[in-house]
């Protein structure tokens, strides 16, 4: 198949995160504003491009104290840095509907190569005829490399906030027309 125009549904699609708390439970969250465009086959991404970004001021851990934290010169700086984005540089084929997308992702103005593993769900038509793909996003970045190292130690040993920010992202595309 050719490739094709894809535009993120982004209100059948999520970006969720977690990241472990003294180092003994997960704080979870998402991206609640976010955008993408796919150039691709959506049955084969290997020649594919993808261009994904989040708006830093959607976040949202369910706590407005910390939302509001994460989002000072503290964490993410999104005064000065609104975006995180994410452009793919090589897409490898691992097996049947499974990938291993690389790309420069960009966050609070450091860009650092990161790979994601990405699943094709499938392919169908809307009720009103519009032609939609599914695919699931996998992956982890260290909020270090990106200059996020705020933390405070615990009497008990070790740190408040743990280094790994694990990605679970789900998404609808639909086919530009």
């Amino acid at each position: 198949m050719a490739k094709s125009k894809w535009i993120v549904d982004t209100m059948h699609s999520s970006v969720d995160f977690s990241i472990r708390h003294m180092m003994i439970a997960s704080v979870k969250g998402a991206f609640h504003s976010f955008s993408a465009e796919v150039e691709a086959d959506a049955q084969d991404l290997t020649t594919g491009e993808i261009d994904f970004s989040i708006d830093v001021a959607s976040i949202d851990t369910r706590n407005a104290d910390r939302d509001n934290h994460l989002k000072s010169a503290d964490f993410f700086d999104a005064e000065n840095h609104p975006k995180i984005t994410f452009r793919s540089t090589n897409i490898q084929k691992k097996a049947d509907g499974q990938y291993s997308v690389t790309g420069d992702m960009t966050i609070r103005g450091i860009t650092r190569s990161e790979t994601f593993d990405v699943t094709f769900e499938g392919e169908g038509t809307d009720p009103y005829g519009n032609e939609k793909a599914g695919f699931s996003v996998e992956g982890s970045v260290k909020r270090s490399d990106f200059g996020l190292t705020y933390n405070a130690a615990l009497e008990t040993g070790g740190v408040l906030i743990g280094d790994q920010v694990k990605f679970s992202v789900s998404i609808e595309a639909a086919k530009a027309k």
